[in-house]
């Protein structure tokens, strides 16, 4: 429960009446606004939001899983600092890349951070692209087969083959004291199981015994969702572009670093797209080449997996970002799309200032 002038979240949200320039920021059903941006990687999703944020004093809550990780700043492409003091961003640089970190503590400081804004006058804009984070924090559900996570499970596989003969036992004992309930239900030599309920307590937070439809009636937002696309070749030259200049900005300089203080490389941060292949490129096991022909390859494929999970959802407005000139016009479309919404929440589109 997250506790703000001394009110549990529910009646805050319930009963504190948030101003924007003297007026309500809340929805006639007293529900937070909420502008979410998502979309694919490279789609420009980061540029359309600061010219949101520009516009109307929003705050970008970034929804991207890897951007919560310090020293992780180019392979990420994280907003530069100037770009962070120009616009407000939460839940960027906070956790270290050794640091347990799932989507339910995602969940619980998005939260806060969107509570936050709303009570200081401002409109919360979500931007990223890891899905399971944009559900976890709009739809305010989890379910068990968003607790997957194909990197994670591979280590759990590799934990239990270095282990030997014994691999299955040892990780039924890890998971005896992360889940009791699920190590008794699953038998000490179903390995498959194992790993299974290992992977979702570590992706998520929650044991897989009580994440079915796990509702967190906290978290009561009017949401307003869009989403940014393009040709599939368009996104793949934007996609290699960006991965050239990662490159030249010193991606292998920063994965060097981070792998010298100590990490990791089969850390969940460390196996990141691009922090694994220059980990591999650093130890001599891959050339510069091809690392980086893997990073393009494995970030196309992201891609992928992004917009077959969006596409899911019938909320969601979208835009061909070819159709636009550039982060401007897109800003003015969504802004023109969501008039009606904009003066139910009382912000005044152009004229606002944020304090």
């Amino acid at each position: 429960m997250i506790i703000v002038d001394g009110l549990g979240e529910p009646d805050r949200i319930r009963y504190h009446r948030c101003r924007l320039r003297g007026q309500s920021a809340m929805t006639e059903l007293g529900r937070l606004p909420v502008l979410a941006i998502v979309g694919p990687t490279a789609s420009g999703k980061s540029a359309v939001g600061m010219e949101l944020g520009r516009r109307l004093g929003g705050e970008i809550v970034s929804a991207d899983s890897m951007q919560v990780y310090r020293g992780m700043d180019i392979g990420t492409a994280k907003p530069t600092r100037s770009e962070q003091a120009d616009v407000p961003h939460h839940l960027i640089d906070v956790a270290d890349p050794d640091e347990v970190w799932n989507v339910a503590r995602y969940q619980e400081l998005a939260a806060a951070a969107i509570a936050d804004i709303a009570y200081r006058g401002g409109l919360p804009i979500m931007v990223g692209g890891t899905g399971l984070y944009v559900d976890a924090v709009v739809r305010g559900f989890l379910f068990p087969d968003e607790g997957r996570n194909p990197e994670v499970r591979a280590r759990l596989q590799r934990e239990a083959e270095a282990a030997g003969p014994e691999g299955a036992a040892v990780l039924h004992a890890r998971l005896a004291l992360a889940d009791p309930e699920a190590a008794r239900r699953i038998h000490p030599n179903d390995l498959r199981r194992i790993v299974r309920a290992l992977e979702v307590h570590e992706v998520t937070g929650c044991p897989i015994t009580r994440l079915q439809r796990k509702h967190v009636p906290a978290l009561a937002y009017d949401a307003r969702l869009f989403g940014l696309t393009m040709p599939r070749d368009a996104l793949n030259r934007r996609i290699d572009m960006r991965v050239d200049q990662m490159v030249a900005d010193g991606l292998a300089r920063e994965v060097g670093g981070l792998l010298r203080m100590g990490y990791n490389p089969e850390a969940t941060a460390m196996q990141a797209i691009g922090y694994k292949e220059f980990a591999l490129y650093l130890a001599g096991r891959e050339t510069l080449e091809q690392a980086v022909d893997a990073v393009k390859l494995e970030t196309r494929k992201y891609a992928k997996r992004q917009m077959t999970w969006f596409r899911k959802h019938h909320d969601i407005t979208w835009l061909d970002m070819e159709e636009f000139s550039g982060p401007s016009d897109v800003a003015e479309e969504i802004m023109l799309r969501l008039a009606d919404w904009m003066e139910e929440v009382d912000i005044t589109l152009g004229r606002h200032e944020r304090r």
